[in-house]
C-alpha cells in the first residue's frame, strides 16, 4: 500500500487590500489629444517668450527672487533653467557672497534668497541670519511682525543641514509665530498669504512635490491681488499639455500591466497600477523623462506584489526558496516554486530582462550585473524580515532600520531607472547618500502611518514599535522621536544633494528625493496607498485625468 501523508494546509495571510478603483478600459479609453498640436505648440511659445522677457526685465533682487519662486511653484521653472541660473548666479554674487554683502540685505530678500539659492546649489552660510538675534541670542520679537519674511524664514529652515542651530531656532519661532498668527485670524493681508502660510504648516515646501504643489498654487495663484495673467495662462496650458504626456505613459502602463496579468493571477497583492504611476509621475513629472517615468512605474508596481509575497503571502520556506532563484538569476529553478510564485518570478525576470535589453539596445549600457545586484539585496532585505516575523523577533531600531531601508525599495527603483537610462557608472558617493537618506525619509513617513494596519494584519515590528521596545517609551513620544529622525535625514540629505557632481546624477538624486517626498504626500492620514481615500482618489483626478 502507497503511504500516504496528510500536510496540514498551508495557512495564508491577508492583506484585504481594494480593488483597484480604474479600469483597464477606462485608462485606454482616456483621450489625450486636446491639448496637442501646433495651435497649442505656438501659443505655449509666444507665452514661454513673453516670460523670458518679464525674467530679464525685473528690476530689484527680491521682484526677480519672487518671479522664480512662483515659476518654481507653478510647475514651469524647467522652461527657463538657463535664465533662472543666469539671473541667480547674478544675484548671489552682487547681493550673497560675502558677509558685507549680506549685511546690506533686508529680512525678506535675506530668506527667500537663501531658500532659492540653497535650493540650486549656492552654499549660503547659516550665518547670514545672525542678525535676527539680539544680544542675548533670543530672536527679535519685531521679527514677528513682518509676515512674508517669517513665512520665507520658516521656508528657507528646513534647508538647513546638520548642525545649523540658528536654523533650528528660526524654524521653531517663525512656527509659533505663524500658528498663532493664524489661530487669531491676524494675518490681515489677502487671501492667498493666510493660504500660503496654512499649507506650509502642514507641510513645507522643500517637502513637497513639486508637479502636486502646482495643482494647488495655480488655484491660489489665481487670486492673488498681483496675479500677472500671461503666467497663469501658461501655468494653466503647461500643465493640460504635460497631462496629456502623462496619459500617454499611463496608457502605455497600462498595457504593461494587463499583459502581465497579476491583478487577476495574484489577487492577494495591491493592484495600484494608477497609484504607481502617480508616484512616478511625482519622481520626475517633465516630459522628457518619459522613459524613466515609465521605468520606474514598473518598477513600483513590481515591487508592490514582490512586498507583498514576502509580508503577506509566502511562507518562510517559499521566501527562502524564491530570494535563492532570484540571486542565481536562474530561470531552470523555476519548478521549485509554487505556482504563484511561478507567475510572480517569470513575470519579473521578463519585464527586468526586456528593459536590460531596451538599456543595451538604445545606450549600449550593460545593466544586468548591477541590477541583479540591486535586486538580490532587495530579497534578502525582505526575507530578514520574514524571518523576524516568523520568530517573533523584535529587532533594535538600528537593526530595523539598516534592514528597511533596502526593503521600502527606493535603491532598486532608482538603481534600476539610473542603469536603464544612463550610460554613467554610478560612481557619486553623494548620490549613493541621497538613495539611502531619501529611502531612510520614505521608511519612516511609511511606519508613521502604516504601522497600525500592517502589525493588526501581522508584520514585523516597525520604527514606532522597534522604539517603544527598546527603550520602553509611549507611543506618543516613539511617534516624536521618529519625527525628529525625519527631521535630522532631511538635514543630512540637504548636505549630500549640494555635493552631487555629475548632471545624471542630480537628475537621479531630485528622483529619489521626490520618492522621499511623497512619503509625506501619501502616509500623512494612514495607509492611503494600500487603501486610497476620497482624498486621495481626488489628487488622482486632478493630476491624471482633469484639465486645468
Amino acid at each position: 500500500m502507497a503511504h500516504v501523508t496528510n500536510k496540514p494546509p498551508i495557512v495564508r495571510r491577508s492583506a484585504n487590500y481594494p480593488p483597484s478603483q480604474w479600469s483597464y478600459d477606462y485608462i485606454q479609453s482616456l483621450i489625450t489629444t486636446n491639448y496637442v498640436g501646433e495651435k497649442y505648440k505656438t501659443a505655449s511659445q509666444g507665452l514661454k517668450e513673453t516670460v523670458r522677457t518679464m525674467i530679464s526685465n525685473e528690476t530689484t533682487p527680491l521682484s526677480t527672487l519672487e518671479l522664480v519662486d512662483d515659476l518654481q511653484r507653478l510647475g514651469i521653472s524647467y522652461h527657463f533653467q538657463d535664465e533662472i541660473n543666469g539671473v541667480l548666479k547674478m544675484i548671489y554674487s552682487c547681493y550673497y557672497e560675502t558677509h558685507e554683502k549680506w549685511n546690506r540685505l533686508d529680512f525678506n530678500l535675506k530668506s527667500l534668497g537663501f531658500r532659492l539659492l540653497r535650493q540650486h546649489g549656492y552654499h549660503i552660510p547659516q550665518e547670514i541670519f545672525e542678525d535676527i538675534k539680539d544680544e542675548m541670542g533670543n530672536i527679535k520679537a519685531h521679527i514677528g511682525e513682518d509676515i512674508v519674511g517669517m513665512l520665507n524664514l520658516y521656508e528657507a529652515s528646513f534647508l538647513a543641514t546638520p548642525d545649523e542651530n540658528i536654523l533650528d531656532e528660526a524654524r521653531e519661532f517663525t512656527c509659533k509665530c505663524l500658528k498663532e498668527k493664524l489661530e487669531k485670524k491676524s494675518i490681515n493681508v489677502d487671501e492667498s498669504r493666510s493660504m500660503l502660510v496654512s499649507r506650509a504648516l502642514e507641510l513645507p515646501l522643500h517637502w513637497t512635490i513639486q508637479r502636486f504643489e502646482a495643482i494647488w498654487f495655480i488655484e491660489t495663484y489665481r487670486r492673488r491681488s498681483d496675479m500677472k495673467p500671461s503666467l497663469l495662462e501658461l501655468a494653466e496650458l503647461d500643465f493640460n499639455i504635460v497631462q496629456g504626456i502623462h496619459q500617454e505613459d499611463l496608457k502605455y502602463s497600462s498595457r504593461w500591466w494587463n499583459g502581465l496579468g497579476w491583478d487577476k493571477k495574484l489577487r492577494f497583492a495591491r493592484d495600484r497600477l494608477v497609484e504607481s504611476f502617480m508616484w512616478s509621475v511625482g519622481s520626475c513629472y517633465e516630459p522628457p523623462y518619459g522613459v524613466v517615468r515609465r521605468n520606474i512605474t514598473k518598477l513600483i508596481s513590481l515591487v508592490n506584489v514582490i512586498d507583498d509575497v514576502y509580508d503577506v503571502y509566502g511562507t518562510l520556506d517559499e521566501l527562502e526558496q524564491f530570494t535563492h532563484l532570484v540571486k542565481r538569476w536562474d530561470i531552470n529553478g523555476i519548478e521549485e516554486l509554487p505556482v504563484y510564485m511561478k507567475i510572480c518570478f517569470l513575470g519579473f525576470y521578463n519585464t527586468i530582462n526586456e528593459m536590460a535589453y531596451n538599456a543595451l539596445k538604445n545606450q549600449e549600457s550593460l545593466a544586468m550585473p548591477y541590477v541583479k545586484k540591486a535586486w538580490a539585496d532587495y530579497c534578502d532585505a525582505n526575507l530578514v524580515e520574514a524571518r523576524w516575523f516568523n520568530s517573533g523577533y523584535t529587532p533594535t531600531l538600528e537593526e530595523y532600520l539598516n534592514n528597511s531601508c533596502i526593503t521600502i525599495s527606493v535603491p532598486v527603483i532608482i538603481s534600476n531607472a539610473y542603469f536603464f537610462t544612463s550610460t554613467d557608472d554610478i560612481a557619486d558617493e553623494a548620490l549613493h547618500n541621497v538613495v539611502h537618506l531619501s529611502a531612510m525619509i520614505l521608511r519612516l513617513t511609511d511606519d508613521l502611518g502604516t504601522s497600525s494596519a500592517e502589525l493588526k494584519r501581522g508584520d514585523v515590528p516597525k520604527s514606532v514599535e522597534c522604539y517603544m521596545h527598546e527603550t520602553g517609551a509611549s507611543e506618543e513620544k516613539a511617534r516624536a522621536h521618529i519625527k525628529k529622525l525625519i527631521m535630522e535625514t532631511w538635514k543630512k540629505l540637504n548636505e549630500e544633494r549640494m555635493a552631487l557632481n555629475s548632471p545624471s546624477s542630480r537628475i537621479f538624486a531630485e528622483c529619489a528625493t521626490n520618492l522621499g517626498r511623497m512619503g509625506h504626500f501619501t502616509y500623512q492620514r494612514g495607509d492611503i496607498f494600500g487603501s486610497p481615500d476620497d482624498l486621495y482618489t481626488s489628487h488622482e483626478i486632478s493630476l491624471l485625468f482633469t484639465p486645468k
